[in-house]
């Protein structure tokens, strides 16, 4: 699944292509991916005529705002915008089309039909699902070093799927927590409570430092991940533990281990993150 790297890239690039452009219709052929509002005619309805002002983000979810909505778009596993001329044929696993006023199309494609798209009077996107309850973003002000701890000294979970709970921080998924717990040193399956001041800093440091880099690189090109463009990330090419089971440690030489924690594959070093 895209992670805040990856669909910040997303974002980036729908930008440059789709901002200003008016939508004249939209064609939805798996309706199912349309959650709000549950009438997809509606849906097609309320599009008709709105231009796309800017593209925001939170978390994983894409923000559309348009002239009187806002659309709040999730890719889950394998969603892909693109943009292509109306005259280029789409295949079986296109399932919704913005047809802009200029001729172009933004097309949503997704083989697992995961995806989601909610839409929302300009305005109420952060006060419904499924932004209502995300908490602060990585890259913000408001995720400090004192939220970190008063957030880990209340609970008895693991220290992973504690980060991978999106109330607690957004945007921060199984890739780029296994990569700041291994540049932390601390083990997955560490409790959070258990956390020193030292080592939440260390932790907070290291979460904001991985997914600035990642941004900065495009992100992580993992499985069929590419940005709006078929572009890749390079970011997967500066990973130490995720995906390299049995590898070395690019610290300390000794083989990389694959576990599970809290449901999730996980990838360490024993030397380096000892519990």
């Amino acid at each position: 699944m895209p992670e805040l790297p990856e669909v910040e890239t997303v974002r980036r690039t729908l930008e440059q292509l789709v901002v200003g452009k008016t939508i004249d219709h939209v064609s939805v052929f798996w309706p199912k991916i349309i959650k709000a509002p549950l009438d997809v005619e509606q849906f097609r309805d309320a599009l008709k005529g709105q231009t796309i002002h800017s593209i925001g983000r939170r978390g994983k979810f894409l923000i559309f705002q348009l002239d009187d909505y806002a659309m709040v778009s999730h890719l889950r596993m394998e969603g892909k915008y693109g943009l292509y001329p109306e005259e280029e044929p789409y295949d079986k696993h296109t399932h919704v089309i913005f047809n802009f006023t200029d001729g172009s199309q933004l097309r949503y494609r997704d083989v697992r039909k995961f995806g989601t798209m909610h839409l929302f009077a300009k305005g109420r996107e952060l006060n419904e699902l499924p932004l209502l309850h995300l908490g602060p973003e990585p890259l913000s002000e408001g995720f400090t070093i004192e939220y970190l701890a008063e957030r880990l000294a209340r609970t008895n979970r693991k220290i992973k799927p504690v980060l991978l709970d999106q109330t607690i921080v957004v945007g921060i998924g199984n890739i780029y927590v296994d990569e700041s717990l291994f540049r932390s040193g601390i083990h997955p399956e560490r409790i959070a409570s258990t956390l020193t001041d030292e080592e939440i800093e260390r932790l907070h440091n290291e979460i904001v430092q991985t997914l600035s880099e990642a941004v900065e690189k495009g992100g992580s090109t993992i499985r069929s991940y590419v940005n709006s463009q078929g572009q890749i990330g390079m970011f997967q090419l500066e990973l130490f533990v995720y995906g390299r089971k049995g590898e070395e440690c690019k610290r300390c030489g000794k083989p990389l281990e694959k576990l599970t924690v809290g449901g999730r594959g996980t990838h360490i070093c024993p030397s380096c993150q000892p519990l």
